[in-house]
């Protein structure tokens, strides 16, 4: 699936590739809409559809990633919401070998996230997710996500690395996309980003559902 004598980076999606989905998930479609509809009065499903109207506006851009712009809309305390549920943060069950690997191997291992810088820092707080790469990006310090070649231009500006040697692993189609435009030559879908949800069916990239049957492969090609 992947040659690994050709990888030298190795850049990591963070909410779906390496942390369990199922956070966020829960905190944008229930956890949310549960204490605006306390805060408003409106009833829960109301409120559910009022909010899933209002993420479809800006799915995709900066907004839809900023806490700032949430708290702003809704007049809720959303970092402080987070941190009510945030006892289901958790790696993939399959993510501390794969990562551990990685770092072994002397890959430089960088994680790209649209996440807010808020939400990295609160994940990092119950993960203790950065002790496994060498550079950690929110893509709000650019200005633009991952969905935009503009990012990956500014991303390459500040921490250059080479489209031909380099891994991209997301649980977003259109995201892997976006990598493929800008040149990005090995790409690695997640198929099951959420440990609730069924696995997704993707036909457009290779994907993986257990990182661990990468790890025999990265050990056996060190950098």
């Amino acid at each position: 699936m992947l040659n690994w004598s050709k990888i030298k980076t190795v850049l990591l999606d963070m909410d779906g590739t390496i942390l369990d989905l199922h956070f966020d998930s829960y905190f944008w479609l229930e956890h949310l809409p549960l204490r605006f509809s306390e805060a408003t009065g409106i009833s829960v499903e109301q409120a559910k559809q009022q909010l899933k109207d209002d993420y479809q506006k800006v799915t995709g851009t900066i907004a839809w990633y900023c806490l700032d712009y949430w708290a702003e809309q809704t007049k809720m305390p959303i970092l402080k919401l987070k941190h009510e549920v945030k006892h289901l943060i958790q790696l993939r069950a399959d993510a501390n070998e794969f990562l551990t690997a990685l770092r072994n191997s002397g890959r430089k291992v960088i994680l790209v996230t649209n996440a807010h810088p808020d939400a990295l820092s609160l994940k990092i707080e119950r993960t203790q997710l950065d002790k496994y790469f060498d550079r950690l990006y929110s893509t709000h310090e650019f200005g633009v996500t991952k969905e935009s070649q503009l990012l990956w231009q500014r991303l390459q500006q500040k921490y250059p690395f080479d489209c031909e040697n380099t891994l991209f692993v997301d649980d977003s189609l259109p995201i892997l996309k976006s990598a493929q435009r800008f040149g990005i030559k090995h790409l690695l879908a997640v198929a099951n980003p959420d440990s609730k949800k069924a696995d997704n069916i993707i036909s457009d990239f290779n994907s993986i559902t257990d990182f661990t049957t990468l790890t025999a492969d990265i050990i056996n090609n060190p950098v």
